[in-house]
């Protein structure tokens, strides 16, 4: 079998492969979603400067990923210098295209202030930069931007102003046929139907959620996690991602840690692979691996086994 073809039938779930390479001579059912890897699971590889940010596509296609997910954080400037803008959009063109992975969404982070901050200058400043983003999205062929909603403390301002701020940039990214969506991404966003409220209350075909396995803790950023016990309030991982689904234009496997048979210990992915498959969806499901036990690498591969074991057993 030549490379192309089995890192094709890899990535769809046509082999079975083990963290350790073994592949499986059993017949193995076809997976209704597909894999894409998320740039965060390689946060600490970027950040160190060990590997260019640039080099995504290409390690992620030798893992197996039809698919990729980039995190803004990796390339500063985009949504302020011509210059880098035009940098992120070739490159990334250019090897996503010699790589043959499909560029899936964009995460935007740390946009110049919060799209629910009660200070109009701030809250407008981010809406642009947000919309540069969205563009560099829509040049390198993304089908989604994904977007955090933080600001005010207040409940129903941070509503209002999540609404508007939701609505202007899902009319600017219709323009390019991108869908822009939030992912339950801790604090008030972690508070789901809080953040339904939000989506409902938009009511565009191109605005919806991206549901994250893990990120269910609700306490302000730092004070806790769900998956070493520390995080104060959480909200039910199960029914948090049921909510989010009907909306969902994407899916983020967020992992931690396994267990000797390969299971990530602190949530069950066959339940949430079964909700999933449940509302229909066969689009990209996104591999993020958080955990320090494992190196990145390996926590990946984990991650993509699991999804693939499971995926292939429901």
């Amino acid at each position: 079998m030549k490379r192309k073809e089995f890192i094709k039938l890899a990535s769809t779930g046509a082999l079975g492969i083990s963290s350790l390479g073994y592949i499986s001579c059993e017949s193995q059912k076809e997976l209704f979603f597909k894999l894409s890897l998320a740039q965060w699971s390689f946060h600490n590889l970027f950040q160190s400067g060990q590997k260019s940010p640039y080099e995504f596509a290409k390690i992620s296609k030798e893992l197996g990923f039809q698919g990729i997910e980039y995190v803004s954080q990796f390339y500063p400037n985009v949504s302020t210098d011509k210059s880098a803008f035009t940098e992120f959009v070739n490159w990334n063109k250019d090897l996503s295209n010699k790589n043959e992975v499909e560029n899936v969404l964009v995460m935007i982070d740390d946009e110049n202030g919060n799209l629910a901050d009660e200070d109009d200058n701030k809250r407008n400043d981010s809406i642009e930069m947000h919309k540069n983003w969205i563009n560099a999205a829509a040049e390198i062929g993304c089908s989604s931007a994904r977007l955090n909603l933080y600001g005010s403390k207040n409940i129903e301002i941070w509503k209002s102003l999540s609404i508007e701020s939701l609505t202007k940039l899902g009319e600017h990214a219709k323009s390019l046929n991108i869908n822009v969506i939030v992912e339950n991404h801790g604090r008030i966003t972690s508070n789901i139907p809080e953040l339904m409220d939000v989506i409902y209350g938009v009511n565009m075909d191109n605005v919806g959620t991206l549901p994250d396995f893990g990120n269910f803790c609700m306490a302000d950023e730092g004070y806790g996690s769900v998956f070493d016990g520390t995080c104060a309030t959480i909200y039910d991982f199960y029914k948090g991602v049921e909510e989010m689904m009907p909306k969902a234009f994407a899916v983020s496997a967020k992992s931690n840690d396994f267990d000797e048979n390969g299971d990530e210990k602190t949530i069950d992915y066959t339940k949430m692979l079964k909700i999933v498959k449940s509302y229909g969806y066969t689009g990209y499901i996104g591999v993020e691996y958080e955990g320090e036990r494992l190196s990145e690498e390996d926590g990946i591969i984990a991650t993509r086994d699991l999804l693939i074991k499971v995926g292939q057993s429901i």
